[in-house]
C-alpha cells in the first residue's frame, strides 16, 4: 500500500507541537496557583466555584485583545509583556461595574506553532493572572497555516468576575460636586499602536536601534485590581472608567448620569515622556486626547471627603491626584484648557 501523502502535519498544523504547549501550560499554571479543587487546564471545559461570602453574586464577563501592540512584540522579538497586557484589558474593565476577577481564559491563534514564543506569551498572561489575583482555567491555542503570514498571530482574553448586588459600581452613585481624579498610566498601555506604528514608518525609525521607544512601546499595561477593589470594599469610590479606545472624553462619559458634566481641566494632567514624544511629532491634541490615555490609565469618582483615604491605597508612581470635578447640567464630558506636554 502507498504511503499516504497527506497529513495534517504536512498542510501546516503539527498536533504534537500543540500537546507539548497544553502539557506547559497545564505544569507552570499549577506550578503558580498550587493546590486546587478542580484541575481545568487541558480538558473540554473550566470548572470554578463561586466565593460563597458574596450576597446575592452577580456575574461580569469581559473581553478584549492588545490589538497592534502585536507588531511591536514582532519586531522587537521581545513576548513575555504583551501576556499582561492581554489580562490587564479585560480585568480593569471588570473592576469598572466593581467585580473582583475570579477567572481567565485565552485564545492565540498563530501561523505556525513556536514553542518558545508561545511560552513567553503564557508567562506574561500568567503573571498578570498573579496580578489581577485571578486564576488561568484554560484558552484555546489554534494553528492557522494560511490565515496568518509567517510569524504572525494573535491573542484574545476573556475575564470573568463576580461582585455582590449592593456593590455593583453604576452611575447612581455619581453626586453633584464629586471629584475625578486621575491614576496614572504605565505608558501607552495597549491603545494607539496603529497610528504610533504608521508614525514609526513614516520617520522611518529603527525600533531595535532606540532603545528609548523599544523600551516605552512595550512596557506592559498598568493593573489596577488591587487597588480599586481595596477602594470599593471601603465604600470610597463611586465611579471608575478604564481609559482606553477614545481616550479620557469617551470613557468617563460612558459612567456619567443624565443630568450631570464631567468637567476636567487637562492642565492639570501630568504627562509622560512618551507622550512628549507623539506631541512632537505633529500629532493634534484633539487626536492625542482621542487616540491616547495621555497618562491617565484610570479615572476614579468620589466623594471629596474621601480624598485622602483614596489616595493612601496607591503607591508613589500611580497615586491619584484631582483633573476636574462633576456638575449638574447635560450628560457630557467638558475638557477645559489644554494638556501642558512639556511641564
Amino acid at each position: 500500500m502507498n504511503k499516504s501523502l497527506f497529513t495534517y502535519k504536512k498542510s501546516g498544523v503539527d498536533i504534537k507541537a500543540a500537546d507539548k504547549f497544553v502539557n506547559f501550560i497545564s505544569n507552570t499554571s499549577t506550578k503558580k496557583r498550587g493546590k486546587k479543587r478542580f484541575k481545568n487546564i487541558g480538558g473540554f471545559g473550566s470548572i470554578s466555584d463561586l466565593p460563597r461570602n458574596i450576597k446575592n453574586p452577580k456575574i461580569v464577563a469581559c473581553t478584549d485583545g492588545v490589538g497592534t501592540k502585536i507588531e511591536i512584540a514582532n519586531i522587537i522579538k521581545k513576548y513575555d509583556t504583551i501576556g499582561i497586557d492581554l489580562v490587564a484589558m479585560s480585568v480593569n474593565d471588570l473592576i469598572v461595574q466593581g467585580a473582583k476577577p475570579l477567572f481567565f481564559l485565552d485564545y492565540i491563534s498563530i501561523n505556525k506553532i513556536d514553542l518558545p514564543k508561545l511560552k513567553s506569551i503564557m508567562k506574561g498572561i500568567l503573571e498578570g493572572c498573579k496580578i489581577s489575583d485571578c486564576e488561568l482555567v484554560g484558552g484555546e491555542t489554534a494553528e492557522m497555516p494560511g490565515t496568518y503570514e509567517k510569524n504572525k498571530f494573535d491573542i484574545a482574553g476573556f475575564a470573568v468576575g463576580v461582585v455582590g448586588e449592593k456593590k455593583i459600581l453604576d452611575n447612581k452613585k455619581i453626586k453633584n460636586n464629586d471629584l475625578v481624579l486621575a491614576v496614572p498610566s504605565s505608558g501607552l498601555h495597549s491603545n494607539g499602536y496603529s497610528l504610533v506604528r504608521h508614525l514609526l514608518k513614516k520617520k522611518k525609525i529603527n525600533l531595535k536601534k532606540n532603545k528609548f521607544l523599544r523600551n516605552e512601546l512595550i512596557k506592559p499595561t498598568k493593573i489596577y485590581v488591587k487597588e480599586v477593589l481595596k477602594l470599593i470594599d471601603r465604600g470610597l469610590v463611586n465611579g471608575c472608567a478604564n481609559i482606553t479606545g477614545g481616550g479620557l472624553s469617551d470613557n468617563i462619559k460612558r459612567i456619567i448620569p443624565q443630568n450631570f458634566c464631567a468637567n476636567l481641566n487637562l492642565n492639570k494632567i501630568n504627562s509622560l515622556k512618551i507622550f512628549q514624544w507623539l506631541k512632537n511629532n505633529n500629532i493634534k491634541d484633539k487626536e492625542m486626547l482621542k487616540t491616547f490615555n495621555c497618562g491617565v490609565g484610570f479615572c476614579l469618582i468620589i466623594n471629596p471627603k474621601n480624598f485622602n483615604e483614596v489616595v493612601k491605597c496607591f503607591s508613589k508612581e500611580y497615586k491619584p491626584y484631582v483633573i476636574g470635578k462633576i456638575t449638574k447640567g447635560q450628560k457630557k464630558v467638558k475638557l477645559n484648557d489644554k494638556i501642558n506636554w512639556f511641564q
